[in-house]
């Protein structure tokens, strides 16, 4: 056995007749959930300490204290990854993804066909990363798949409508040959055959894909092991390319030009550079409500230009022709009115216009905002308005700008956002604005634009983030944590040997081993947030020293936590994971190749991996993934080791002598629990192990 089962052994626990089973009763004071948010995802040691003796202080007569709004301290958490989808989650970047695992493997990249044939100045950096996604991925020894979509009818694509030229433009931007293949089964047998890279005919002549049909990307991905989004600005539609095609790819990741804007997009709703203003353009004040509620509470300052400046306008009482009021949108405004002054905003609404006359297009004169007439038409910000939007902003730190400049009935931009756009220039130039570009018309417009702005081309994407909802296609990307991990922090010694609980619910399986063993740390990973705060209360209010639970998607974030601990990792277990998590079509399956590959790499030798189920097919089949996936390093455990352990394939009871809550569940009703040890031996040998 090895050194995991070795301690196990001398500490009494290793085949047990009598096994510990913790009392799991949820009347219990240990098992009580406070309200206040613990701050699960991570802990510095100061912080720990300081909880720590928070509770201790708290403690009156022995009994245990239970935190409280009044009482428990309050830390401002991070999103964490698998459970909260209300947020930006972290996601698994190529940046972070071992280099080594690409090798010989076929990976589709969904890329941005508008960003690689742009060649504008002001997308210099983009485009760069766009590139460098598929020379990294080809220079690894990956064998690469691209895919995208482009309309005819898009200038942006220059009219090149055959994969074929397409394949021939894109050879030359990344400088490797680039071979166009017909979308059928057999290009996954091309892409393993060929050493070139392969582009797959256009999606936008599918209509499976806006459909993000499941059979269509089944076809799409047939044979991919590995999934690469760099098309971010398509993040806000649900495609097949970017959303469903993730159900059958073992990793889904972000390139490094979706890994880039996703960093930009994040940085809008940062407030450490103050004062924040925003610049806030376009129209359909009602759809964008939400959104403007949010900027309201992180800006220190908002202008408005363009049709939605009309809205705001109106609502704080200036005659303008109705013509320019959207319908509905008043008691939406009133109600940002409201709440820009209660939070004492600076408010800056067009002071006057240049406009055109409609029978007389030479004609143009200047009208104050509250003197706009019939007749003509708004086309530009006047120079009063211009001059107070200057002041304000030569005052801040950061800039945001989203949205186009379009007045009225007008369908021109370029040349209405110009003057805005040499007056947000000259400024970031003299004081080194940070700024935020976010729209076509914002980015194309700025002069003088170089590689010192924020760019997001596609304005929706930020929108629809504004407003708090979720983005599908960085949805569908796999997990990553987000944490450095203080071990010294967590447990008095990081350097003992860690048993990892991949799923380890409510924990007492973790806390049963922990007491009984203190030359080992423990370890639970579970996607529940409500048991692991209830975990890490129990963890402070008995003192344990070399026992903690983290709040993540293991699936995805194992290799990222784990490969960070000092110490070797020696047992691994999987216990009865919930069968409807077992389909292979289901994206949040614990039991995946990124999650038993992970393992297998860092897996310390004569390490074991135990699995245990209450259903034999989930035992089977997680036995089977195993050995499939395990890069021929684990292996299952020779029944000659102990074979009274054994009957058939399973093992009769469970070697650590400590039971779960569920196994206890299920050995109370007289079932049977389906359980298998795996090693990873030191030396592969017939004689001592089988796959």
């Amino acid at each position: 056995m090895n050194q995991a089962l070795d301690i196990f052994r001398s500490s009494g626990y290793c085949f047990s007749r009598n096994p510990v089973f913790l009392n799991s009763s949820r009347n219990s004071p240990a098992f009580l959930l406070h309200k206040q948010n613990f701050p699960q995802e991570h802990l510095a040691a100061p912080l720990f300490e300081k909880y720590r003796r928070l509770v201790c202080s708290k403690r009156v007569n022995s009994k245990p204290f239970i935190p409280t709004e009044s009482n428990s301290l309050c830390v401002e958490a991070e999103t964490c990854d698998g459970a909260d989808f209300s947020a930006v989650p972290h996601v698994q970047t190529l940046r972070e993804f071992p280099k080594e695992e690409l090798s010989e493997k076929v990976v589709m990249v969904r890329f941005d066909s508008k960003l690689l044939f742009q060649q504008l100045q002001e997308r210099k950096i983009q485009c760069e990363n766009a590139v460098s996604t598929i020379k990294y991925l080809h220079e690894a020894g990956a064998k690469v798949i691209l895919i995208s979509s482009w309309d005819a009818d898009d200038e942006n694509t220059m009219k090149i409508v055959r994969a074929e030229s397409i394949a021939g433009a894109l050879s030359s931007v990344l400088q490797v040959k680039v071979v166009p293949v017909k979308l059928v089964t057999t290009h996954i047998h091309s892409a393993k055959q060929e050493s070139n890279i392969i582009l797959l005919e256009n999606l936008f002549q599918f209509k499976e894909e806006p459909a993000n049909c499941k059979g269509f990307a089944r076809l799409l991905s047939s044979g991919v092991d590995i999934f690469v989004n760099d098309a971010f600005s398509q993040s806000h539609r649900v495609l097949a390319s970017t959303v469903a095609i993730s159900r059958f790819c073992y990793a889904s990741i972000a390139g490094f030009h979706f890994e880039a804007v996703l960093s930009q997009l994040k940085n809008i709703t940062k407030t450490s550079q103050k004062p924040y203003v925003a610049i806030i353009g376009g129209g359909n004040l009602v759809e964008k409500a939400a959104a403007l509620r949010l900027l309201v509470s992180i800006c220190d300052g908002l202008v408005f230009v363009g049709n939605i400046a009309f809205q705001i306008m109106h609502a704080l009482g200036l005659p303008l022709p109705m013509k320019l009021v959207e319908h509905g949108a008043t008691e939406e405004a009133l109600t940002l009115i409201n709440s820009m002054k209660s939070r004492s905003r600076a408010v800056i609404v067009p002071k006057d216009f240049l406009c055109l006359n409609n029978l007389n297009p030479e004609k143009l004169e200047i009208f104050s905002a509250d003197c706009l007439v019939d007749g003509w038409q708004p086309v530009d910000l006047g120079p009063e308005s211009l001059e107070e939007i200057a002041s304000l902003v030569s005052k801040c730190k950061k800039i945001l700008w989203i949205g186009p400049v379009r007045f009225g009935l007008s369908h021109s931009d370029a040349g209405e956002a110009s003057r805005l756009g040499a007056v947000v220039d000259r400024l970031r130039s003299q004081n080194n604005l940070e700024t935020i570009l976010v729209g076509k018309v914002a980015c194309t417009t700025v002069l003088g634009s170089n590689l010192n702005y924020s760019v997001i081309e596609n304005a929706s994407v930020v929108w629809e983030f504004l407003k708090g909802r979720s983005l599908p296609g960085l949805m569908a990307l796999d997990r990553s944590y987000p944490f450095d991990i203080k071990w010294d922090g967590v447990y008095d010694d990081p350097t003992r040997p860690l048993v990892v609980d991949v799923g380890s619910g409510n924990g007492l399986f973790l806390f049963g081993m922990a007491k009984k063993t203190k030359d080992l740390n423990f370890l639970g990973l579970e996607i529940n947030g409500k048991l692991v705060n209830r975990c890490l209360e129990r963890v402070l209010q008995t003192g344990m020293k070399n026992g903690y639970f983290i709040r993540t998607n293991a699936t995805s974030t194992f290799r990222s936590i784990i490969s960070s601990y000092p110490g070797e990792l020696v047992l691994v277990s999987i216990q009865c994971p919930n069968p409807d998590f077992n389909k292979p079509e289901h994206r949040w399956e614990m039991v995946q190749r990124s999650l038993i590959e992970a393992i297998a790499d860092l897996l310390a030798l004569d390490g074991k991996v135990f699995l245990q189920s209450d259903i034999e097919g989930v035992a089977i089949r997680m036995k089977s993934e195993f050995v499939k996936y395990g890069k021929g390093k684990i292996m299952v455990m020779d029944e000659s080791e102990d074979a009274s352990c054994y009957q058939r394939q399973w093992l009769n009871e469970n070697p650590f002598g400590v039971r779960s809550d569920w196994e206890q569940h299920v050995l109370d009703r007289g079932a049977n629990m389906y359980r298998l040890l795996l090693s990873k031996p030191a030396i592969i040998a017939g004689s001592t192990c089988r796959g």
